[in-house]
């Protein structure tokens, strides 16, 4: 007696009962899957954006504020700094290097960041096309920005005001585009990179007015301003003394990447442990049903099980039939409920990156689902468990006579 194949067929004798039973238990480890894919992508998408930032510093305002704005460019940066005093800071001893960011501009809804060299760079970004800018009014596309924009090398545009699409264009103010970064799976990917300088000329030009004279110009040159810098520490021993020297001897802020996140993704943790709860009660029921449609099955089929032992089937391939129904049960809903996993993992990400925010691949792995497969095959032989033992000790002579 082959039991894989006569479970198989066992289990579609009653194909409503089945795909019941198949729906929620697919619908319990989908949920669970889910969590554990979007809590892991987030991690490292977290992880992969902050890697090498030790501290982020801005206007006074919201820490998570500065570092959503500064480093995963998702939120509104809380104002401007002066640019002396970021160059000030950038001589402090603890200081190993310093990345200036200036933002106020837009393409398309991706944000324009006015910068040097050193930020692709830190990321360690390669050139897909052209070269990094070299002069001001040049900018460099993050790859998701040339795929949305179709921008190509040598090709003109103009930015708009704000960080958000739906600004006034900066008619008078065109970009040429010199190059475009090979995707890295960073923040990056949806950046419009360009010198510092650009974004200060853009917007000279547009507060400067026909009676302004050389004083007036000079002034405005005088008060330049960048919007965060991002810092490496020197030493470990700053992470202690340099945000405190920052908070309390200048006007800027300085904010701590690991501190601000660590709290977010408490506050998110909050979802997760609601979707996980769902999970969980989906799978009970699941169990539940499982359990109730196989001691069901085993009271319908008391005569073809006996008919089986008379056959000279033994009393453990008897009750390996039951287990090998469930079984198959769990087979089918984990690779279903995987793949519903995955493609609402992708469908996230999709939407996400339509909102230019952070980059989640659905159809990415992550070595948590492990518990997957585990978790079915433990509902599996949990829901099973009673009516296989039912069916191992089903006593042939008892029944025949009673019949």
């Amino acid at each position: 007696m082959n039991v894989f194949t006569l479970s198989w067929r066992y289990l579609w004798a009653r194909p409503l009962a089945t795909v019941l039973n198949l729906l929620l238990l697919a619908l319990g480890l989908a949920t669970v899957a889910l969590v554990l894919i979007a809590r892991d992508q987030l991690d490292r998408a977290f992880e992969r954006d902050l890697a090498g930032i030790d501290l982020v510093v801005g206007a006074k305002g919201s820490p998570m504020q500065l570092i959503l704005a500064g480093v995963f460019h998702l939120d509104v940066p809380p104002g401007n700094v002066p640019l002396a005093d970021v160059q000030q800071l950038q001589q402090h001893p603890q200081v190993a290097r310093l990345i200036a960011l200036s933002l106020g501009d837009n393409l398309a809804g991706f944000r324009i960041v006015g910068t040097t060299a050193d930020y692709p760079a830190h990321y360690g970004a390669t050139l897909a096309q052209g070269a990094l800018w070299h002069a001001p009014m040049e900018a460099v596309l993050g790859a998701q920005v040339a795929v949305r924009t179709g921008l190509q090398m040598g090709q003109v545009f103009e930015g708009a005001h704000g960080l958000g699409a739906g600004g006034a264009i900066h008619a008078q103010a065109a970009y040429t585009v010199t190059g475009v970064l090979a995707p890295c799976g960073c923040v990056l990917d949806r950046l419009v990179m360009t010198a510092t300088e650009s974004v200060w000329q853009v917007h000279d030009d547009m507060h400067a007015t026909d009676d302004m004279d050389d004083e007036d110009r000079a002034a405005l040159t005088a008060d330049r301003e960048v919007t965060l810098a991002l810092i490496s520490y020197n030493t470990p021993l700053a992470a202690v003394s340099l945000p405190r020297f920052i908070n309390d001897s200048t006007a800027m802020q300085a904010a701590a990447p690991a501190v601000e996140i660590t709290r977010l993704l408490s506050m998110l943790g909050i979802g997760t442990r609601v979707l996980q709860g769902l999970g969980a009660v989906l799978l009970s029921v699941a169990a539940l049903s499982v359990f109730i449609a196989l001691w069901s099955a085993v009271r319908e089929r008391q005569g073809d099980l006996a008919m089986l032992r008379m056959l000279g089937a033994s009393p453990l391939k008897v009750g390996a039939l039951l287990l090998c129904e469930a079984l198959w049960l769990a087979v089918l809903a984990c690779v279903l409920g995987l793949l519903a996993a995955h493609g609402l993992a992708a469908l996230l990400g999709g939407v996400l990156m339509a909102e230019q925010s952070l980059a989640i691949p659905g159809w990415q792995w992550v070595h948590t689902e492990v518990w997957v497969p585990v978790m079915a095959l433990g509902v599996a032989l949990l829901a099973a468990g009673l009516p296989a033992l039912s069916a191992y000790r089903l006593d042939v002579m008892q029944l025949l006579n009673s019949r």
